[in-house]
């Protein structure tokens, strides 16, 4: 059983842990490691148990989605089950921003945190210096000729940061740096390439998805690829390293996999398909989890990370908390930034009834998926015993196998024993693939359908910007691929102030992105944004290096 060391463990002790020796490893200093893609093959034909975990629509302050993911592998070896978690990787715009890294809370985080929220092993420095490179190799080659005649340029660039003022920009400017053009950046776990890192599944497939990005189209409705810009081998060389992914441990010594940073409301929300299987292949269970509620990370981690891995979710966990299913009761208002209503920690049943609709709405949502779920109720310690039976009643009644409650944030381990008991406990049939959408649907077939599936939305409007982009990737045969939609996690329409699939409105699509070499097609919906502002108040505000060389306020 592993117990809450005072310090972290060697990493060749964990990795110890799940069968590996120190030359299965390359060192990123004592506590954190890469691992070869060979490990896949280790376990034979052995497979572990795999969950994914989702959650209820959060407020902006997040409902510990990630924290309870490790908590719940925590209760794994704690009741002697050989578990691992696979977690995306932070990224540095939310963790100087106002929603702090990615690497848990409370008891149950992973360690190195610091590391992880800032530099980690480089790998959003490889898809942000893969990203620029063929920025600007597809510049160079407009300056020196444009031969392949590109009329419309459609890659931009992408910084690991929230930084509002770069969204749009000339650039080109001067007698010997044009063409001058209009451009913009994005965030770097919005990048095409960060989600290549995810999907990716060896160095030829990471090549080959490299080489299909789309840079920009001719005057003719040709796409021009990275490949056509002799950009591909660049890139792919700046990824070697990246495609490996990290292993780190839990708060409690066990081991877990970070790979892959991709946001869940602008891109895919999924960590690696390789971290996936090299820890089904080492463990007894997998824990990895799907950005967001299950209208946003859990259905594209179904319809697309699934259906492209050949790998399917045993079971769902559903993170909830009181306090986000009491906000749904529209009875208090949470803004980012802001200090949350006091009332909102205070008994109020009828609050909670009210906003009970949110947590079926979602267990909905993952029954049509046909994977069974259980319901973890992330415990904060104003929550009462009268809410915690009302919301384990409502998620049996709404069809969940189980629900268990778990301060994973103040015991860690200690408190999520029974969550892992019910985890391990569901039965599970051998899994049957289901996807929203089939291949051969048109683009708006398929966006019509997941609005109607998962958002409760029936009224979909596809702005001319929209059906421009549409006629010409059907034109160029990019109508087969699967979507990835990017919307506001905060309603499932994305349009503020709506509560529920009952209180859903349109679902305007106002453009759509083409993301070849990942493999899918992004439609970008109401007011969301793919590079983040800071807040009045970063939370970098309160980063500092002490004299001794020791890193503060990074959380």
């Amino acid at each position: 059983m592993k117990g809450h060391p005072s310090s972290m463990r060697p990493i060749v002790d964990v990795a110890a842990d799940i069968g590996l020796d120190p030359s299965d490893l390359e060192f990123y200093g004592h506590h954190k490691a890469k691992l070869p893609l060979a490990l896949r093959d280790r376990g034979g034909t052995k497979r572990g148990r795999y969950v994914v975990v989702t959650s209820i629509t959060p407020t902006p302050f997040g409902e510990g989605k990630t924290t309870a993911a490790i908590g719940l592998a925590q209760g794994c070896w704690r009741i002697g089950v050989k578990s691992m978690v696979a977690l995306r990787q932070s990224s540095m715009g939310p963790t100087f921003g106002i929603k702090g890294g990615g690497a848990g809370g409370g008891r149950s985080t992973l360690e190195p945190m610091v590391d992880m929220n800032l530099h980690f092993t480089g790998d959003a420095h490889a898809v942000t210096s893969a990203h620029n490179a063929c920025a600007a190799l597809l510049d160079n080659h407009l300056h020196q000729g444009n031969a392949l005649g590109i009329e419309t340029v459609t890659w931009p660039r992408v910084i690991d940061m929230n930084d509002r003022a770069l969204r749009q920009i000339e650039i080109g400017q001067g007698a010997k740096n044009g063409p001058e053009r209009e451009t913009g950046y994005q965030i770097t776990a919005a990048s095409e390439i960060m989600s290549i890192l995810a999907l990716a599944t060896d160095y030829v497939d990471l090549r080959t998805r490299l080489g299909r990005i789309v840079v920009g189209w001719t005057a003719e409705g040709n796409p021009v690829t990275a490949e056509d810009i002799d950009a591909a081998g660049a890139m792919a060389v700046l990824m070697k390293d990246a495609l490996s992914p990290n292993l780190v441990q839990t708060q409690e010594g066990g081991p877990a996999l970070v790979h892959a940073g991709p946001f869940g409301n602008v891109a895919l929300g999924c960590s690696s398909i390789i971290a996936d299987q090299i820890g089904l292949s080492l463990a007894d269970v997998v824990i990895t989890e799907a950005g967001f509620g299950s209208d946003l990370g859990f259905e594209k981690f179904c319809d697309v990370k699934c259906t492209m891995s050949g790998l399917w979710p045993d079971l769902a966990m559903v993170v909830v908390t009181i306090r986000a299913l009491k906000a749904q009761s529209g009875r208090y208002e949470i803004k980012a930034g802001r200090p949350l209503d006091v009332t909102i920690g205070e008994e109020n049943l009828t609050a909670l009834d009210e906003g009970l609709h949110n947590l079926a709405d979602h267990l909905a949502n993952v029954a049509r998926f046909g994977i069974p779920a259980v319901v973890a109720i992330n415990r904060y310690p104003t929550d009462t015993e009268a809410e915690i039976q009302a919301v384990m009643q409502s998620a049996l009644a709404n069809g969940a196998a189980g629900a268990a409650v778990a301060d994973v944030y103040g015991q860690g381990g200690a408190d999520s024993e029974e969550l892992a008991r019910l985890v391990m406990s569901v039965s599970t049939a051998d899994p049957h693939p289901v996807r929203l959408y089939e291949d051969d649907d048109s683009l708006p077939e398929k966006i019509s359908k997941v609005a109607s599936a998962m958002y409760g939305v029936e009224d979909v409007e596809l702005s001319q910007k929209t059906l421009d982009a549409l006629a010409r990737y059907s034109n160029a045969g990019y109508d087969h691929l699967p979507i990835c939609v990017a919307k506001s996690q905060y309603s499932f329409s994305g349009n503020a102030g709506e509560r529920g699939k009952a209180g859903a409105g349109k679902l305007v699509v106002r453009d759509l992105l083409l993301y070849a070499g990942a493999g899918y097609i992004v439609p970008v919906c109401g007011a969301i944004n793919l590079m983040p502002g800071l807040g009045k108040t970063p939370g970098s505000n309160a980063f500092e290096l002490l004299p001794d060389g020791a890193i503060v306020g990074v959380v």
